[in-house]
């Protein structure tokens, strides 16, 4: 991302618009690596967010967070020191990515005193450091010493180094270069000077129409871009703008405090929303993947009994076998016999038989195992009726948290394994660097009671309405509250996916148009990427919820089956 120094440069300039003389009044840290300042200033209040992570930036902020129930210790301190004080200024050395917040205001003691916040926002080795006025560290949120690696000691009571600067300012740049890298245009300004990055060279070149080759003229081409932007920050005729999924600082010919602030807000805000998805949805797919597995496991413990109880009717025909003829075998010593299977017109069958018991018990062990085997398959028939509906209720939230665009979706399905008792206990997951439990937003079941037909995502094919559910909640309330009797529903055959309903509104659509509507069904499915799919589809009447069943879950008669193409359009 293209939080570089200009950037900052350009941030700094507009908080120095409006934060200076302001007061601190609160001060809160709602994720681990993030620090947010409430500012009084110019009968305003302004929230300033330093993230530390690996979305690190700073800027103000309009999107509230939730705060922890008790403060971390870090964020204690600091309102311990900085609640009440004024900001003196906020400055940065050169274009590097440090801002400093210089402070004043008294103690504890009523003197008046003056401390720095530091801002390091230079990726992984980012931090957050309080300094008293003799520069001591007081504390800082991540502790660094050189025993771990680190090129400095961060420690609460030692002296604050800034980090070794060894490149160059390019407001001082020189026009006549000494020496001359063999190297593209980007790369030596990224070498050379502090405050570049990538994106801003990049887009720079671009916007000058320039190769990505060295030359002096290029290289004066670009310094001179670079350091009108420079000019142009301080005249708050800077503005950001996105490219691809990135951003970058650009000229403006509007004169307007606060717009590179706001946009690095919208930016970030949306960032962490992704991120914050992403890792909610990855540690519940982990936690079902890990669900199947152990199921799949059982599956195949079951499997191996079945297999083994498919030799019960050998077992018991070896003890009929056995008992007819023992008036033959009182003198037989042997580990087998072959008898006439007189089930299958006199053949000859080969019978196992342990030598240290007699003919007779050899007949009684027969029998018992046979009892044995037939209970056992009539216990391991239910459980593997029971696994397979599991495997199969699991693969479908696998499927619910594939197609889940938001953070509200990925809630109601977390509720929904929560009411299924998936969850032996809280399960913890990971967001930024901090682990915390999984907790479900509060859902209001009166929410999933009173959706109606605009609640869900729908479709218009031929002046029909298409329905179609998002999540197994949704799925069964479609099908069992919404669809009417006459109404069509659509599954895709024998596989995972939404259930579809084309409201009919007592006319008959055509084959074409249940065609269209079938396309949909196989699109929300997990063949959304085969061909040729089919899907099911019949009156919703004959669609019945089991006794037990789990939620998405039902069976239905009477249907026909489409072979389509999985499509929306």
């Amino acid at each position: 991302m293209a939080f570089d120094g200009f950037t900052l440069k350009a941030v700094i300039q507009e908080l120095n618009s409006c934060l200076v003389n302001g007061k601190i009044t609160k001060i809160y840290q709602p994720l681990p690596d993030e620090i947010i300042l409430g500012i009084y200033s110019g009968a305003t209040n302004y929230a300033l967010s330093c993230n530390i992570s690996s979305l690190y930036s700073l800027h103000l902020t309009t999107t509230s967070k939730p705060n922890p129930l008790s403060a971390p210790s870090f964020c204690m301190l600091l309102r311990k020191y900085l609640i009440g004080f004024k900001i003196k200024n906020i400055s940065m050395i050169g274009l590097e990515r440090i801002a400093i917040l210089e402070l004043e205001g008294y103690n504890e003691l009523n003197d008046l005193v003056t401390y720095q916040l530091i801002f390091e926002l230079m990726g992984k080795h980012s931090n957050i450091i309080l300094v008293n006025q003799n520069g001591i560290v007081i504390d800082s949120l991540k502790h660094l010493t050189t025993f771990s690696g680190s090129l400095r000691n961060i420690l609460p009571n030692t002296t604050y180094q800034f980090p070794e600067l060894n490149k160059l300012d390019i407001t001082n740049a020189p026009l006549v270069l000494d020496k001359i890298e063999d190297s593209s245009l980007s790369e030596y300004f990224l070498n050379h000077f502090s405050g570049t990055s990538k994106t801003l060279l990049n887009y720079s070149i671009s916007q000058l129409k320039l190769r990505d080759e060295f030359s002096i003229e290029s290289y004066k081409h670009l310094l001179s871009y670079l350091q009108d932007l420079l000019i142009k920050i301080q005249n708050y005729q800077a503005d950001c703008v996105s490219i691809d999924k990135d951003y970058v600082l650009v000229p403006s010919e509007q004169s307007t405090t606060l717009r590179v602030n706001f946009f690095l807000d919208d930016y970030y805000s949306q960032k962490e929303q992704e991120e914050e998805f992403t890792q909610y949805r990855n540690s519940l797919l982990t936690f079902i993947m890990k669900k199947l597995k152990k199921i799949a496991k059982k599956s195949n413990d079951v499997n191996k009994k079945i297999q083994e109880c498919s030799k019960m009717e050998d077992y018991q025909l070896y003890g009929e076998l056995l008992t007819t003829n023992l008036y033959r075998l009182s003198s037989i010593h042997t580990d087998h016999i072959i008898l006439e299977n007189y089930y299958q017109q006199n053949e000859p069958i080969r019978i196992p038989l342990d030598i240290s018991i007699s003919p007779s018990e050899n007949a009684k062990k027969y029998f018992k195992k046979y009892h044995k085997l037939k209970n056992t398959i009539s216990i391991v028939t239910i459980q593997k009726e029971e696994l397979e509906k599991e495997i199969d209720y699991l693969e479908s939230i696998v499927y619910e948290l594939q197609i889940a665009k938001t953070i509200s979706d990925l809630d109601r399905i977390y509720q929904e394994m929560e009411e299924n008792n998936l969850f032996a206990r809280r399960t913890p997951v990971k967001q930024g660097s901090k682990a915390f439990q999984i907790k479900s937003k509060p859902i209001n079941n009166r929410k999933l009671q009173n959706k109606k037909q605009s609640d869900f995502l729908s479709y218009q094919i031929d002046g029909f309405t298409v329905l179609v559910g998002k999540n197994n909640q949704e799925n069964d309330y479609l099908t069992l509250k919404i669809a009417k009797e006459d109404d069509l529903w659509f599954h895709v055959k024998d596989i995972q996916g939404s259930h579809v309903v084309l409201v009919v509104n007592q006319k008959q659509p055509s084959q074409e148009t249940i065609n269209q509507v079938a396309a949909i069904s196989a699109y929300y499915s997990k063949a959304k990427q085969s061909s040729n799919v089919p899907v099911d589809y019949t009156l919703v009447k004959y669609v019945k919820k089991p006794a037990k069943a789990k939620p998405g879950m039902v069976t239905y008669t009477n249907y026909q089956t489409v072979n389509v193409q999985p499509s929306i359009s």
